[in-house]
């Protein structure tokens, strides 16, 4: 056994006697329901070190995730339905099976033919075929990723723009439809009438962040990160703005816009030098 294999084995042991009568009474009371909020804490953090560019935080994380998954089977194990050796060996089988140009010398079409025949070897393993192409996206995804996942599924049925300017003309449509639900909720009259509108102007919403996902699509931007990287530069300039104020003695509650303003002006000219 290699040393993966003797660690794993390890990790394997630690689990079993955490969930043990002598265990942990926080690990021992857990089931697959309670640790879900985890699993998805570890995964995102796991986002955040790669992001981060940090190999020592990236390894401590992707073991945190490890746990999980460890942690997870050793329930299951309990409960009589798999193993961990179960959940190795199905994701062995399926890698193998998904990539017979790897394998089996099947031939593919660049990336587009590896995509097309993973897609369809994995609907011949269902036992059930799904109703539809876009069945196998979890409803659960964060919204953003979701999206490009039902694009990027019927895109591979020829669904889709021929180029960039499709979903660029897109994104100025529905804004523009935005903009007239907007008009329309502002001069709804009474309260039903202003909820109905609303929920269209949600929706006109909705469809400018669709048109911008498909045009991300396009230009091999990630929107999830790309998001990201925009929220926490607007926290790095708040916070540079809370300590300049406090530097100045002044409390940014109490500060008028055109002063935040000049604040916030300061801070981006800081971050450029």
């Amino acid at each position: 056994m290699n040393s993966s294999g003797k660690e794993l084995e390890r990790l394997k042991s630690i689990m079993e006697r955490l969930r043990g009568e002598e265990g942990c009474p926080w690990d021992r009371k857990q089931t697959h329901t309670t640790l879900r909020p985890y699993l998805l804490e570890e995964a995102y953090e796991v986002l955040e070190a790669i992001d981060n560019g940090s190999s020592s935080d990236l390894r401590e994380e992707l073991g945190d995730l490890l746990l999980q998954v460890v942690f997870h089977a050793q329930i299951a194990g309990e409960n009589g339905d798999f193993s961990l050796a179960g959940v190795i060996a199905g994701i062995t089988e399926k890698l193998i099976r998904r990539h017979p140009h790897v394998f089996a010398g099947s031939k593919v079409d660049g990336v587009g033919g590896v995509m097309k025949n993973w897609d369809r070897i994995k609907a011949e393993e269902k036992k059930k075929p799904p109703a539809s192409a876009l069945d196998g996206i979890p409803a659960h995804f964060p919204a953003l990723l979701r999206a490009v996942k039902v694009q990027e599924k019927a895109a591979r049925f020829g669904f889709d723009w021929p180029d960039f300017k499709g979903p660029l003309a897109k994104v100025k449509e529905e804004i523009e439809e935005f903009r007239r639900a907007w008009h329309d909720w502002e001069k709804a009259g009474n309260k039903k009438e202003r909820e109905e509108k609303h929920g269209k102007m949600e929706e006109e919403f909705g469809d400018i962040l669709f048109a911008l996902v498909n045009l991300s699509r396009f230009l091999s931007i990630q929107p999830e990160p790309a998001l990201n990287k925009v929220t926490e530069k607007f926290c790095r300039r708040f916070r540079s703005m809370e300590e300049a104020s406090r530097r100045r003695g002044l409390d940014l509650s109490k500060m008028t816009l055109e002063e935040m303003d000049r604040l916030w002006e300061e801070s981006k000219e800081a971050e450029t030098r």
